[in-house]
């Protein structure tokens, strides 16, 4: 999600919660590959693992590239899952048969499992966005970034009922040497944006839908967000550029890994 000021973000409020939450389930978790993308063995069920026991490690550059190459584009999709959002994402995304890689907030996916079961259902791919959300990280400690990564890798592994999160998108962009490297590590490749639609800012449809077409050349990925507030603006404009892209020729697909 782009830096939107906000201090912490519209998450912050849910930090304390969510810490205390993290820290009663953190031996509980069971670390498994994303449909065969994320190498190595994965654990007995129902063994605890620690954070380092399956994960191969990827590239810590920040992926913007698609997979479907040159005419490819990457829909991603930050900060939910939303009950009333994620939803009618989804069903845009269904309707066109477009895959999207879903950046979710840790205590989002904790609080709605389903949701994130629905996604991976899907097919579409998940990202580590962060415990809160919080846009200062790149300010805050090591530990502390340690600890809003990999929390929320296991937030969205267990809601996802085993499935972990392919990429790791940094609150607003904040990415550090140490968070990429933590992330990478985790078999997370880090993963930036190259056309902000700006629908975060709700400045109407006919607006975002201006900005995409206008700032495409300048890459594959662009951002979205469907939790924050009323994100109708997002699902209307995603309901006319999707076709859009189709029709000039483009290909929608995922960051390459």
């Amino acid at each position: 999600m782009a830096r939107h000021g906000g201090g912490r973000g519209w998450y912050g409020k849910m930090v304390g919660a969510a810490l205390g939450v993290t820290v009663l389930a953190a031996g509980a978790s069971v670390w498994t590959a994303q449909a065969g993308a994320v190498g190595g063995s994965s654990p007995q069920a129902g063994a605890s693992a620690r954070p380092s026991d399956d994960a191969k490690a990827v590239a810590v550059t920040i992926a913007h590239a698609s997979d479907k190459g040159a005419r490819g584009v990457n829909i991603t999709i930050d900060d939910g899952p939303d009950p009333v959002w994620t939803p009618q994402v989804l069903d845009v995304l269904r309707e066109y048969g477009v895959k999207a890689t879903f950046c979710m907030v840790g205590t989002q996916a904790q609080a709605h499992p389903d949701l994130v079961k629905k996604v991976v259902a899907a097919g579409h791919r998940l990202c580590d966005h962060s415990v809160s959300h919080d846009t200062t990280m790149d300010k805050q400690s090591q530990a502390y970034q340690s600890q809003q990564i990999l929390d929320a890798e296991r937030m969205i592994t267990e809601a996802s009922g085993g499935v972990r999160p392919m990429y790791y998108r940094a609150p607003g962009g904040a990415f550090t040497p140490y968070s990429r490297k933590l992330a990478a590590s985790r078999g997370m490749r880090p993963l930036g944006w190259n056309v902000d639609s700006k629908d975060f800012e709700r400045p109407g449809t006919d607006a975002i839908v201006a900005t995409v077409e206008r700032e495409l050349p300048n890459g594959p990925t662009l951002l979205f967000h469907d939790a924050g507030g009323d994100r109708s603006q997002t699902v209307e404009s995603l309901r006319r550029i999707l076709p859009w892209l189709k029709e000039q020729g483009y290909s929608c697909g995922f960051p390459v890994r």
